[in-house]
């Protein structure tokens, strides 16, 4: 039947609910859309790569842990992430090695942070479509990448990032009403940043800086003052909160204090950050990356990229404060904050074998796009008025008719208003497509995975292996796990978590290894051998209840080896294997027979013995060394 027109009225015009709702707030409606794309966009990004480098540790310590307090409040390369230990666990657990659930797990927490961030934008500076240019600096730079992609990285920067967000809008909440309930909320955030990453607690000298920069007025030395004296409750909350930490992570961790070789390395490294990293990519930089094995790429910008951006965000930075008082305070608040980030780094990344490539790491500045994101915001549009004011009278931050009379607009801006325009959008537009191609670049690079190709090739090989198929245990590729991470890039442990994995033992007639493509090979013992015995036809003879010592070809330092013993033996039996200070029993069986194990000793003479009397064992195949796929 059809309905009549009275019916078709009553009906609501979704089509024009949704019009009204984006021409009431145009800023907010695409502020919207830009959220949707850039988590779909990263979302893709991610999923084209895999699990990465410290990914596999992580969840190689989840599968073998039980859920205690002692797993999750142990440090990982010194670095306390509860949070973090738990989440991985809990997939690990549940899905194994699958990357997915770490995907949505990192699109999820962007979600929430993006909107978070973009209420804070939309709280603490006024309205206009400016607003939408610090939007895309937080949610498309290239230097926030790694936090989308790389579980490792994600888990701590994605919870780092929120916390921020939340702790300064706490903050800004209390220091423009008075109410001490903000105070819990400022203290939450610091501490759900502080369970997935300890650097998260940079957020308090933050949101010290951030009250002292933007929200109270007057020179620095007064500003500092009224700052501490108004609003002392905030830093007795934050100190509170940070002593508390500092005594639990320091009865945990080893110094990470390192010296730089010099001076030379530190003016390079500030080069690297400052000039290839974190100016570049606020930007839409560094436009070419270099390749870092499986872990995401670096940063390595072309020359006129690095001067071109230099060039635009000094016009920035010079216009704005000719503009605008308020900007200047910003600036110096994004400097503040930087600082204390180069100082982090410089004193913990130096003078170590990571040093020449550490200014040019994206992920650790990628909270640094967070406060830049902000200042731009407040250097642009200026602050916006408290809709109350704090419940002492006393003024939050710098008063609508001070923040007026400091804005000031050059009459040569006036006169070429057009031209002025006209470049804006240039620059928008190439900041746009730079950053558009520096993504594109990056998922490229991080979806070469060595790792995942090594898995995906062993999983093959497992199928098709013949049932009893058992693995003697060796490092994977430097590339796919490093040496560094010892012993969580031994075979045993990356495997742990994968469902019907291998088995792996420590001694076998026929065992097996997974060579550096994971293919499932014969094993061959590398290393030097004993030479020819003197019985002919027998080699070396053995009879029970004897020993005999066999030299080696070239001693063998005290470290971990695989033996092979090849022999013919009279009846079933065991011989024991010595050298040096060290011994090994091992079953013989009749007949002709080889037997390969692992062993811990060293030194340039073997020894056999057979304990059972009547036995007699032959043997010219003795070898120590290190376990390779048979060629």
């Amino acid at each position: 039947m059809a309905s009549t027109g009275s019916e078709r009225a009553a009906q609501p015009d979704e089509s024009g609910l949704i019009g009204g709702w984006v021409r009431a707030d145009p800023v907010r409606a695409i502020g919207v859309a830009m959220i949707v794309v850039s988590l779909v966009w990263r979302a893709q990004l991610a999923s084209r790569g895999h699990l990465a480098v410290d990914d596999w540790v992580l969840v190689s310590r989840a599968a073998e842990a039980d859920l205690t307090p002692g797993f999750l409040l142990t440090l990982y390369n010194n670095h306390f992430m509860p949070a973090a230990l738990l989440l991985t666990w809990v997939v690990t657990r549940v899905v194994g090695l699958a990357y997915w659930p770490y995907v949505l797990l990192m699109t999820a927490g962007q979600a929430v942070l993006a909107v978070a961030f973009f209420r804070l934008l939309r709280t603490l500076v006024r309205p206009g479509l400016a607003l939408l240019v610090p939007l895309a600096i937080f949610l498309f730079s290239p230097l926030t990448l790694e936090a989308g992609t790389w579980w490792a990285v994600g888990v701590n920067m994605v919870p780092m990032q929120l916390a921020m967000v939340l702790a300064i809008g706490a903050q800004l909440r209390y220091v423009r009403t008075g109410r001490r309930r903000h105070l819990v909320g400022l203290a939450l955030a610091v501490v759900f940043g502080l369970l997935f990453f300890e650097k998260a607690l940079l957020v308090v000298p933050l949101v010290f800086l951030f009250t002292a920069c933007l929200l109270v007025d007057g020179p620095p030395v007064r500003a500092v003052w009224d700052t501490v004296r108004r609003y002392w409750p905030s830093w007795a909350v934050l100190t509170a909160v940070s002593l508390s930490f500092a005594g639990l992570y320091l009865t945990r961790s080893e110094s990470s204090l390192r010296q730089p070789d010099s001076l030379n390395e530190v003016f390079s490294f500030l080069w690297q950050l400052l000039g290839s990293t974190v100016v570049p990519g606020l930007l839409g930089g560094p436009w070419a990356w270099m390749a870092a094995g499986d872990g995401a790429p670096v940063t390595a910008p072309p020359e006129l990229g690095r001067w071109l951006s230099w060039a635009v965000f000094l016009t920035l930075v010079v216009l704005t404060v000719r503009l605008r008082r308020t900007a200047g305070r910003a600036w110096v608040l994004l400097g503040a904050y930087l600082a204390l980030v180069v100082a982090l780094l410089g004193a913990t990344r130096l003078g170590s074998v990571y040093s020449d490539v550490a200014g040019s790491v994206p992920r650790y500045v990628t909270d640094v796009v967070v406060v830049a994101a902000l200042c731009v915001g407040v250097a642009l549009l200026g602050l916006a008025a408290p809709v109350t004011g704090p419940a002492d009278g006393t003024t939050g931050h710098p008063a609508d008719g001070e923040r007026e009379a400091g804005d000031r607009r050059p009459e040569w801006l006036t006169r070429y208003r057009e031209t002025a325009s006209t470049l804006t959008v240039v620059v928008l537009l190439a900041g746009g497509l730079g950053t558009a191609w520096s993504t594109a670049r990056y998922g490229d690079e991080w979806a070469v995975k060595r790792g995942l190709a090594y898995l995906e090739t062993a999983r093959a090989e497992l199928a098709a292996a013949p049932p009893g198929t058992v693995f003697l245990d060796r490092p994977v590729p430097e590339g796919v796990v490093p040496n560094l991470s010892a012993p969580y890039n031994r075979q045993s442990k990356f495997f742990q978590a994968l469902e019907d994995g291998p088995v792996f033992v420590t001694g076998a007639e026929e065992p097996a290894i997974f060579d550096d493509q994971g293919r499932i090979t014969p094993v061959r013992v590398d290393g030097p051998a004993v030479p020819p015995g003197p019985d002919e036809g027998c080699g070396y003879k053995i009879l029970g209840g004897q020993t005999i010592r066999l030299p080696l070809s070239a001693p063998r330092d005290d470290w971990f080896w695989v033996v092979r013993v090849g022999y013919l033996s009279s009846a079933d039996s065991t011989a024991v294997f010595r050298l040096g200070g060290s011994a090994r029993e091992f079953p013989v069986k009749q007949g002709l027979h080889q037997y390969f194990f692992e062993f811990t000793g060293g030194g340039d003479t073997v020894e056999l013995t057979v304990p059972r009397h009547g036995v007699t064992i032959c043997t010219n195949e003795v070898v120590v060394g290190t376990a390779v796929p048979q060629q």
